[in-house]
């Protein structure tokens, strides 16, 4: 990489999604007279009473949780898709500009563990591995169903991240139509593939690994990285050594080192500012819509908002919001940090 670029204003291209980043390292050395927040406290019951994800507990919609013993999924109480959703269609005088129509699908809840305190920082390899085989379960289920075209599995950990509940658990909402964010994935996938006749993210990931700047953490079957292209902060992407479209497709030896990387991932973003990590992590596999997509590649996504300390965040304001994504840490510096954070945690 061009050393200009450690310590001047460049922007940087994000091939997935066809779009700059402007990255401006010389803003590091700014003083910070921003928002500050209360740092995060560990949540330390290991069965709490009155939370509603907790085994036996009655949910805030009168359902009662099942007494469950492992990782456990439930239907979304107050689900943002339903498959009841009427069709329908409709364009106000035909001129392709006040345009609506009816979408349906389910909206299910993942309980990671029965104990209210085990986050996938704080859970084992194996512990881990069940929720990851019950996640390609229940993408393997519902993308099976013709009225189904995406399976989004994510989690938003921490308050700061809107999570409702304390509780260690992931959500999963699946839809008729493709999400603007793996449309807009797809399309850069199928322009590399077609101009290359090769797969975009497995071309990064051999990049990525060569270089090594970049990298976090890798095992024997998957490799994390704080892409290139960042937008957050400490963003991370983990990929697969090999090509693998879906995440059922994953060997039994391929499952466990994704826990693992997943366990090592958020275990190290514990350790960087000594505080419970808030973020949004999501699984990106293939669409489910009946077609063939061999220039896909599963990848997974964390974007946490952490920027100084585990009090002052990153905000998409002003020209991020009217211009163009922003960031002063460099990916590279945020790597590093990761590293270090990573080396602690392996010491511990």
């Amino acid at each position: 990489m061009n050393p200009l670029a450690q310590q001047n204003p460049h922007r940087r291209f994000n091939p997935l999604k066809r779009e700059w980043v402007l990255v401006s390292p010389n803003r590091t050395q700014r003083p910070w007279q921003g928002q500050t927040e209360a740092k995060a406290a560990e949540v330390a019951l290991t069965y709490d009473p009155h939370c509603y994800l907790c085994p036996g507990n009655i949910r805030a919609g009168g359902v009662r949780t099942d007494k469950y013993t492992s990782t456990y999924v439930f239907q979304n109480d107050f689900a943002a898709l339903k498959l009841d959703s009427p069709r329908f269609s409709s364009d106000e005088d035909n001129k392709g500009l006040l345009v609506a129509e009816g979408e349906s699908g389910i909206c299910r809840v993942i309980c990671f563990s029965p104990r209210h305190d085990l986050t996938l920082a704080k859970m084992s390899v194996a512990d881990i591995r069940v929720v990851v085989d019950l996640w390609a379960q229940q993408y393997q289920e519902l993308g099976a169903r013709e009225d189904i075209s995406y399976v989004q599995i994510f989690e938003n950990r921490g308050a700061m991240m809107g999570a409702s509940n304390p509780h260690p658990h992931g959500q999963l909402w699946a839809s008729r139509s493709i999400p603007n964010e793996v449309v807009s994935e797809l399309a850069g996938q199928r322009e590399y593939h077609a101009n290359s006749h090769s797969v975009l993210l497995c071309e990064y990931q051999k990049l990525e690994e060569s270089l090594g700047k970049r990298v976090v953490t890798k095992n024997a079957s998957f490799l994390a990285v704080v892409p290139f292209w960042a937008v957050w902060p400490f963003e991370v992407m983990i990929l697969p050594r090999r090509h693998v479209t879906e995440l059922q497709a994953l060997t039994e030896e391929e499952r466990t080192d994704f826990a693992a990387v997943l366990q090592a991932v958020t275990s190290t973003y514990d350790e960087v500012f000594d505080t419970p990590f808030p973020y949004s992590m999501g699984l990106h596999p293939a669409p489910c819509d009946g077609e063939e997509h061999p220039e896909w590649q599963f990848h997974a996504h964390f974007y946490p908002p952490l920027l100084r300390s585990a009090s002052i965040r990153k905000f998409m304001v002003g020209y991020e919001l009217l211009g163009s994504p922003q960031r002063d840490i460099t990916p590279e510096s945020a790597a590093e940090t990761l590293r270090q954070a990573s080396s602690r945690v392996s010491k511990a």
